[in-house]
């Protein structure tokens, strides 16, 4: 049997392969016509597709699509024409630099760096090897990138930190001198902003991943392998631990810290600190999300309680008027 293709449980089709991982999709991968499945390894449901067991059937269909997917886009080492470098910039091995980027002095690059057209890199910024950033980066001065780090288009790491005091009528700007640090592995998606200190640095930290459309200020600290989604804005001068994650549109107040493993569900409004491992949801976050929901649940429920409620009040008054004078004496 030959498997020609990989494709999602809806659209595969007979000589491909799929994958199974959430309960929810069980009805469409007993309709679906994929030749083969993998499913998880405690999997026991009847299915007409060949059901390959393994430990986590998403991570083993991913390694599996690469076998199936285009040939990857590779660049050519050099520095294309239009690009500008400025003075004591230096390039490791195989360095590719894309047309019109632009290296300011005393940038350095590690090996196998790719610098996407139309990049822009500070003055005296260092980056690591292996590192792949996308048309349109740009990482301000001094700010330091480690190895094997993504950086999507539209990122920039390094803009001013969002600091002002009021005096005298108007809004003075206060000098913003520190860095932004990105550490190895990180990964992040188009269009997210990460400012540079005021003083010091504001530092993402080893295998964190964070999505498109995210700003993250001043002074943060983003502990390792966090997962921060699209749309999450974190204040200047907070902390995360590790394995923190942050869903979708989390919005996170300045000056606290949130302990390692802790997740904050979608639109979650974080305004204290949070100790470790405890999973939050609401807006502000108003506990537990099991408490949440009950709290959710219980006000989504008012207006039942509001008609039983007033049918009580109405027999309880049917009641009393019902009682003779010397029995309402006597309760009274």
């Amino acid at each position: 049997m030959k498997i020609r293709g990989a494709a999602a449980i809806a659209d595969a089709g007979e000589g491909e392969v799929t994958f199974f991982g959430n309960a929810k999709y069980l009805p469409q991968l007993k309709a679906s016509r994929a030749t083969v499945a993998l499913v998880p390894a405690d999997f026991a449901e009847s299915i007409s597709a060949i059901a390959i067991r393994v430990e986590n059937p998403s991570l083993a269909f991913a390694q599996l699509l690469e076998k199936f997917a285009p040939e990857q886009i590779c660049f050519a080492p050099g520095v294309h024409p239009s690009a500008v470098l400025g003075r004591d910039v230096v390039l490791g091995e195989n360095v590719s630099i894309q047309p019109f980027a632009v290296l300011e002095d005393g940038v350095q690059v590690g090996a196998n760096t790719v610098i996407g057209a139309h990049g822009y890199v500070g003055h005296e910024v260092r980056i690591g090897s292996d590192c792949r950033f996308a048309p349109r980066v740009t990482i301000g001065a001094r700010c330091v990138v480690g190895n094997r780090v993504i950086l999507h288009s539209g990122v920039v790491v390094g803009s001013d930190g969002f600091g002002f005091e009021f005096s005298g009528g108007r809004h003075v700007k206060i000098p913003q001198t520190g860095i932004a640090q990105v550490d190895d592995d990180a990964e992040i998606g188009a269009n997210t902003t990460i400012d540079r200190a005021r003083f010091g640095r504001t530092w993402i930290q080893e295998g964190t991943k964070i999505d498109n459309l995210v700003q993250i200020a001043h002074n943060v600290i983003i502990g390792k392998h966090c997962i921060i989604v699209s749309q999450t804005g974190i204040s200047g001068s907070t902390k995360l631990g590790n394995y923190v994650t942050l869903a979708g549109q989390v919005g996170v107040v300045g000056h606290i810290e949130i302990g390692d493993q802790v997740v904050v569900g979608a639109k979650g409004g974080v305004s204290k600190s949070v100790g470790p491992k405890k999973v939050l949801w609401g807006s502000p976050v108003s506990g537990p999300i099991r408490e949440a929901k009950e709290q959710l649940a219980a006000v989504r429920r008012l207006p039942k309680l509001q008609k039983r409620v007033v049918r009580v009040e109405q027999l309880l008054d049917s009641l009393r008027k019902s009682l003779s004078p010397e029995s309402e004496h006597l309760s009274g």
